[in-house]
């Protein structure tokens, strides 16, 4: 269109790394959510190829929710746009805290002292929580973290802390290596609903965030466009300086 202007985007990086949990059918899965299932339909010493046929709840793995998780005629996975699945990341180290809590939220003063350090969170980047669970995958009991009562304990956002983020800082998404970003206490799903209905982006069960710098580094989001889904598993990926 005339007079109209493009912008050019240039990503430089030193090193890729991948953010994403393998998916098997021994991986953590929130309670009540289907199993993770593989059967195989072909072998090579049968058909002269392998193939397996998968099923899986959508937000099983390392994935993403969409507005549709909550919201009647909201957008699902296959309604993203494109562009709002690649975003510069921020990466809010609260590992120490909820090693000793299992039940840490993030804080508006955890926002304070990350942006002394680093500066303020930039708009349109996606926050993403490093509580250390990620530690846990391979524990499923312990990644969950249930009670004798079936209540979750594990770190997240707290809901002054995702305000500030998703409202001030105006960032694009909110993403944790924990089973959610909401603290497992939260059975409203407070933050998922908050960021949501903004829309954000919602990225969960991420891997390898301590190999991220704090800033600097982007992320590249591979979802399903599941048509009429509530969320997708997601390949992610981090480009970082």
């Amino acid at each position: 269109m005339s007079g109209s202007t493009e912008m050019t985007r240039t990503i430089a990086y030193r090193s890729v790394v991948d953010l994403t949990h393998p998916i098997h059918p021994g991986i953590p899965l929130w309670p009540g959510d289907p199993p993770v299932r593989f059967r195989p339909t072909a072998t090579i010493g049968s058909d002269g190829y392998f193939l397996r046929r998968f099923s899986m709840g959508e937000h099983s793995g390392t994935h993403l929710s969409s507005p549709a998780a909550f919201y009647p005629d909201a957008a699902g996975p296959a309604d993203l746009p494109a562009a709002a699945l690649i975003a510069p990341a921020v990466v809010i180290d609260v590992s120490r805290p909820a090693a000793a809590n299992p039940d840490y939220a993030l804080t508006r003063d955890d926002i304070a002292g990350w942006e002394r350090r680093y500066g303020p969170v930039p708009a349109g980047s996606i926050a993403l929580l490093f509580t250390g669970w990620q530690q846990y995958w391979s524990i499923p009991e312990r990644f969950i973290n249930a009670d004798a009562n079936g209540a979750m304990h594990t770190p997240g956002f707290g809901r002054d802390a995702a305000r500030i983020l998703l409202d001030e800082r105006g960032v694009a998404g909110l993403g944790s290596d924990a089973p959610g970003i909401d603290p497992g206490a939260d059975t409203e799903l407070t933050i998922s609903r908050m960021a949501l209905a903004r829309p954000r982006l919602a990225l969960e069960c991420l891997n390898n965030l301590d190999l991220l710098p704090p800033t600097g580094a982007t992320v590249v989001v591979g979802r399903l466009p599941l048509a009429g889904g509530s969320g997708s598993p997601a390949s992610v990926l981090a480009l970082a300086p």
